[in-house]
């Protein structure tokens, strides 16, 4: 990571990476153009062939600095080189004049049209070795390889690196290939896939890729998928540069602390948190190549190549029997371990025996159910998904569950953050998302919200709960808020609150805290339990300072909670009830005696209102409770609490 200057901050370059037959000429024509060698290994330059990758940059006429990574052109190293061309905006295809196009110049080919490298010169090499006419002949074999793939367009360029013939033109060429590509824009959501990592003395552990989605600062913490283990970038290089801030687009060292280099492989991706979910599946539109040598059928096993990653893989063929070549379907790709990948990323497949490029496709979907076969709506959902507008891609990923707002983008991959917000703006103002806890104020990040269809559902399911619950429990003022949250599966605690508080904004229930209920319940009793219950409230108004026990009337603690919820009775003590109408009058006389005497002893409370002692007791242990007295050795004065208190209602049981 060592460096002889520090900049503050990398220019925003384009990525080329080569692509030909062995020995047709990349790594030479990359020395030639950048004066790098590409071939970093000590076997590389002993047997002067590509193994690994290799990386080197330059500076194109305009001042457009271009980052370029030479790949191997050995077909025993194809899965180097799938590694390295991931991240291209560009390609060279490399093909020597001499030669013409040979079996690894198809099948790079194919690779470049499979993951949409739309951009690209064709360079004919070794123009010192061969006469006019013959390349010409070449040149148009080229045309006609070319044609009906992704680089149908591009510029055929003959150079010599021996003599540098043709380098200017090569270069001009680039730079106008270049000049109309998408810049890489900084969407707030950087990935780095690692196609190289390393230990530098002094520095410790430096992995390097080619960065898109958004920058990365020193400082940065970041996590490193699929394994999700938290890292610091301690330090960044661009063209062995250090820099303060990395920008999309740049092939880009970063210096790691937090982890070693035996817990990092080719092929993981360094990104920030929440922005990745890793899953052992995902949904792919996928197509085989014209000349693949098999079809692909349900279950078969495959090599799965995405960013720098490789895995096994089997795929479930969603809308058919089999693949042929040519052809293109739904699938569902299934792996043993989880991996971490994004809508739209490409990727290729591979048979894995004899190991040939058999097709490839497009990720819609990163992270989906396990889907079954031959499933219509499955079919359409992929369709909306993949062709859907940010609105629709939002809208169907909360149609399936509820998501914080600040995790949509894990959701609903291949949206920018600005696109996510404008998408949910929009259906939030026509109704098509409902906002959980939000309803009074703008939507913040932890926010939850859902698709309307789905709030209605989880709301029909938890007020038919409570429904149930009143129709068998009548005398019970609610159902308990964990029974209730149970009723609806695994939502988690704040989730559930958030769905309360908004069911109860609307009106839809009633939360009294520890229990909900539905407005329109009212408590009640059996009719035998309600004459009974008829006798003892009679007999309490009757005798209001010293009134019966609820056992003398054979009543249950239930039947006498309904009679408190219902405001029937006021409980003072256990077993002590008296009617609402005498316990009001008893704390009015009450403060009033000690108005006009300073105190009331218990036994003046006895005399005053004719009762007994353990009614007596029992009254104004609760008076303290309820801080409308205050006890001082034997007396009782005056407490804090006024009948006439806002917000102090007269009655214990308010």
């Amino acid at each position: 990571m060592d460096a002889p200057a520090t900049a503050p901050e990398a220019s925003q370059p384009f990525v080329v990476g080569t692509a030909g037959h062995v020995d047709h000429g990349k790594s030479t024509l990359v020395k030639a153009l950048t004066g790098i060698d590409p071939d970093r290994l000590a076997e590389e330059k002993a047997r002067a062939m590509t193994i690994d990758l290799g990386f080197a940059w330059l500076t194109l006429p305009g001042g457009q600095r271009v980052s370029v990574v030479d790949v191997p052109g050995h077909e025993r190293f194809i899965k180097n080189m799938l590694a390295g061309v991931g991240g291209i905006d560009a390609a060279l295809l490399v093909i020597a004049a001499d030669e013409g196009p040979m079996p690894q110049t198809a099948e790079h080919l194919a690779i470049l049209d499979l993951l949409g490298v739309d951009r690209g010169v064709v360079v004919l090499t070794k123009l010192d070795a061969v006469d006019p006419d013959w390349l010409d002949l070449v040149r148009e074999e080229v045309r006609e390889r070319i044609a009906g793939t992704s680089l149908a367009a591009a510029p055929i360029i003959a150079v010599s690196a021996l003599t540098r013939e043709g380098l200017p033109e090569l270069l001009r060429q680039l730079q106008e290939v270049l000049a109309d590509a998408p810049g890489r824009a900084d969407a707030g959501a950087p990935r780095l896939p690692v196609d190289r990592v390393f230990s530098v003395a002094g520095f410790g552990t430096v992995v390097t890729g080619t960065l898109s989605g958004g920058s990365i600062a020193i400082g940065d913490e970041l996590r490193l998928f699929p394994h999700d283990r938290r890292v610091r970038v301690r330090g960044l290089q661009s063209h062995q540069e250090k820099v303060s801030r990395a920008l999309p687009g740049s092939r880009t060292a970063v210096n790691l602390s937090g982890i070693t280099v035996e817990e990092i492989a080719r092929g993981d991706v360094l990104a920030p948190a929440r922005l990745m979910t890793p899953s052992q599946r995902l949904d792919a539109r996928m197509r085989l190549l014209p000349d693949s040598p098999i079809a692909l059928k349900q279950n078969d096993e495959v090599d799965f190549f995405t960013g720098a990653a490789e895995f096994p893989a089997r795929v479930t063929l969603l809308d058919r029997e089999s693949i042929a070549p040519g052809d293109e379907a739904w699938v569902q790709i299934r792996f043993r371990a989880p991996i971490a990948v994004m809508k739209h990323d490409r990727f290729i497949i591979r048979r894995p025996s004899p190991s040939e490029t058999i097709g490839g496709g497009e990720v819609i979907d990163p992270n989906p159910i396990r889907h079954r076969r031959f499933r219509p709506e499955t079919l359409t959902a992929l369709e909306t998904l993949a062709a859907g507008e940010p609105d629709e891609i939002v809208l169907q990923a909360l149609e399936q569950q509820p998501a914080e707002i600040r995790d949509l983008s894990s959701r609903t991959p291949g949206l920018d953050p600005s696109q996510i917000d404008a998408a949910l703006a929009q259906l939030i103002a026509e109704g098509d998302v409902v906002v959980l806890g939000g309803n009074d104020r703008p939507p913040a990040p932890a926010n939850f919200v859902l698709a309307s269809s789905l709030w209605r559902s989880m709301l029909q399911r938890l007020t038919d709960a409570l429904h149930a619950y009143h129709s068998a429990q009548p005398a019970r003022p609610g159902m308990a808020r964990e029974e209730a949250r149970s009723r609806l599966g695994s939502l988690t605690p704040r989730l559930f609150d958030d769905m309360v508080a908004t069911a109860a904004a609307s009106k839809a229930l009633v939360d009294d805290g520890a229990t909900l209920r539905l407005p329109e319940f009212r408590l009640s009793l059996s009719p035998a339990k309600r004459a009974r219950a008829d006798a003892f409230v009679a007999a309490a108004q009757s005798q209001p300072y010293s009134p019966p026990g609820p056992h003398e009337f054979d009543l249950d603690p239930e039947t006498l909670a309904v009679l408190e919820i219902l405001g029937e009775v006021e409980k003072i003590a256990d077993g002590v009830y008296f009617a609402p109408d005498a316990w009001r009058e008893l704390v009015a006389g009450t403060l009033a005696y000690i108005d006009a005497n300073g105190a009331m002893t218990l036994a003046q409370f006895r005399d005053h209102f004719g009762t007994s002692r353990k009614y007596a007791q029992a009254a104004l242990e609760h008076l303290d409770r309820l801080k409308y007295t205050r006890r001082v050795g034997d007396d009782r004065v005056r407490g804090p609490r006024r009948p006439d208190q806002p917000g102090m209602p007269i009655t214990g049981g308010s």
